[in-house]
């Protein structure tokens, strides 16, 4: 009662705006295994996350709601969402899951387990809608998503290419390589350039003096400390307006809880942060220009700054806390407890420390009310965290940014939680509105300049998820691919004959793979270390091959027939980013906004 009275008291003009950013994301499994890692990991997101959130649309649309969202599809996932391959397996998936419903249906009724037959009901139920709405698609879930996009209801944004993680990329041809690439990829699949980007990890380092923190593997001589270029540089090169970090950035203060946190007692605390080093305070709800140089020396060459948004570190814990936020509320299906061979879940969440063995059978159908208390007193939260600003000649902006799959894969409420804020906030006029963050850009001007440190939104606000005694390794193989990657790209001897590009094109493909963050993410986490590591030797080999390739063509002119077999595999097997250009990764190609 308290919050319905809030909400219709409130006054009618936005005195505060609520923006979402979701960050679709997972790295590419394509062409490589299937379980448990692998393409299980498309295939469940695809049913749990993507084709849930495009039913939420769908209502929503048919209601004249929007969810205004900023919807970041990063380029590697929309290439594997339109592969040939998930294409012709997610249906074989969903229909393995349909019929390991009617299985455990049948099972649990013959053992006169009635509940858990219905629960089997809503399963079957649940992965034939899957199935029935990939059809009526014909498939195309990046389609689907674009059509929200240009009805204006949520706004599509851009990720790096394949999620690599900018402050520790050695090259600034790498950094911009990602940008580039996931530019052109943006354009081909949802048909204009983005105007936001999900910054990998929400890393974020400023232009300055960088040096190696490790050895090359091959005992080869990395370069001394040289002068790199800011993220902000690198995002505004690329025409891209605006991109996101974590609160501390802005603030410069103490850093809040973190949504990707290694295992306990992995990384020390921080139990004495520093004192912030501004004078003035920057609030985190409004958007800034970063200062850099943005590869011009007039003061007009700030017109072209990035802006940045901060996330909102108080309502996040609410949404992705599996402790005290509400994805651990009792009633809710709990992620981790399966019934096999199907892999169908049963049971609820109970509470946040019950043993797997003690978890209580889920209602599917009794969570309903928990959904819209938890969406109530989520606008309540964020009218109470922007109230104090609602006085100010221009509105705050709560931004809110989690990753897509937390919605619906690991908390399977998720999806009608979202739709339920977005009821809430259309029917009761809070005074707090939904808006992406371009249409804010475009009513609101920003809060001034802001010079930020190096930091990103993993564990104590560094890069210790990504670089850590177990993750170093990598980035000893990865330095001297990315050098060497440069220097043949800046020579352009491969613009000279087309199997010439193909080579280097595919050189570039496999920089791309080994550059993504998320190995270094599951081997410090130890969610699938294993397969991690597998995956990053893997793309260091298929580099190094590709080398060893590029240098039998530079000196022959040509291939032998085991030289062309392998370059035929390797661009099979990871055929994505069609159009790459190794232009990108030259020696000052592109250093200037278009």
């Amino acid at each position: 009662m308290e919050v319905q009275v809030l909400l219709t008291t409130a006054a009618q003009r936005p005195m505060g705006f609520l923006s979402f950013t979701l960050h679709a994301h997972l790295p590419y499994v394509v062409n490589h295994g299937t379980w448990p890692h692998g393409m299980e990991w498309l295939h469940e997101a695809a049913a749990e996350t993507y084709l849930p959130l495009l039913r939420v649309l769908r209502r929503l649309e048919k209601n004249g709601i929007g969810l205004q969202c900023n919807l970041s599809l990063s380029p590697i996932l929309m290439e594997q969402l339109t592969h040939p391959v998930f294409l012709a397996e997610f249906p074989k998936y969903v229909t393995r899951k349909i019929v390991s419903a009617r299985e455990d249906e049948a099972f649990f009724i013959q053992s006169g387990e009635n509940h858990y037959a219905e629960t089997a009901r809503f399963w079957h139920r649940f992965f034939t809608q899957a199935h029935d709405d990939f059809e009526a698609l014909g498939g195309n879930i990046v389609a689907a998503f674009r059509h929200f996009h240009e009805a204006g209801l949520i706004e599509i944004i851009a990720c790096c290419a394949t999620h690599g993680y900018l402050p520790l990329l050695g090259t600034d041809e790498s950094v911009r390589g990602q940008i580039r690439t996931a530019v052109a990829t943006h354009r081909r699949h949802i048909g204009e350039s983005p105007r936001g980007m999900w910054i990998p990890e929400c890393g974020y380092r400023p232009a300055g003096d960088w040096s190696y923190p490790v050895a090359a593997a091959d005992g080869s001589a990395l370069p001394p400390q040289f002068a790199r270029i800011g993220v902000e540089q690198a995002v505004s090169e690329s025409d891209i307006d605006y991109f996101f970090v974590d609160t501390h950035l802005v603030e410069e203060s103490e850093r809040p809880a973190s949504p990707y946190r290694p295992p306990k007692g992995f990384v020390p605390r921080v139990l004495d942060p520093a004192p912030p080093q501004q004078s003035q305070y920057r609030s985190p709800y409004r958007p800034y220009y970063v200062e850099g140089s943005y590869g011009k020396d007039d003061p007009g060459g700030k017109l072209d700054a990035a802006t940045v948004f901060a996330r909102d570190p108080r309502t996040g814990v609410q949404v992705w806390s599996g402790d005290i936020g509400y994805p651990g509320d009792g009633a809710y299906c709990d992620f981790h407890k399966k019934r096999w061979p199907g892999g169908h879940r049963y049971w609820r969440v109970t509470g946040p420390h019950v043993d797997m063995a003690d978890k209580e059978p889920y209602h599917p159908h009794d969570v309903e009310a928990r959904v819209q208390s938890h969406a109530s007193h989520f606008v309540h939260l964020v009218y109470e965290t922007l109230r104090d600003g609602f006085s100010d000649s221009i509105p705050p902006i709560l931004c809110a940014p989690f990753d897509a799959e937390l919605f619906g894969h690991w908390w399977f409420e998720g999806p009608l939680w979202l739709e339920a804020v977005a009821r809430v906030l259309h029917e009761y006029r809070a005074g707090v509105e939904l808006i992406s963050c371009s249409d804010y850009l475009a009513k609101y001007p920003r809060a001034g300049f802001i010079a930020m440190h190096e930091g990103s939104w993993g564990a104590e606000g560094g890069n210790q998820v990504w670089m850590n005694p177990e993750t170093a390794w990598t980035y000893t193989h990865l330095y001297p691919a990315e050098l060497y990657t440069r220097e043949v790209c800046t020579a352009g001897q491969w613009r000279e004959t087309e199997l010439g590009a193909r080579i280097v094109r595919q050189m570039c493909r496999e920089l791309l793979l080994l550059e993504s963050s998320d190995w270094q993410f599951l081997i410090t986490t130890g969610a699938a270390r294993d397969y991690a590591e597998l995956r990053f030797l893997t793309h260091n080999e298929e580099w190094g091959e590709l080398k060893s390739i590029w240098q039998s063509y530079e000196q022959n002119g040509e291939l032998n027939e085991h030289q062309a077999t392998r370059l035929a595999a390797i661009e099979e097997r990871d055929s994505v980013f069609a159009e790459i250009d190794p232009g990108d990764w030259a020696v000052g190609a592109k250093a200037e906004r278009d």
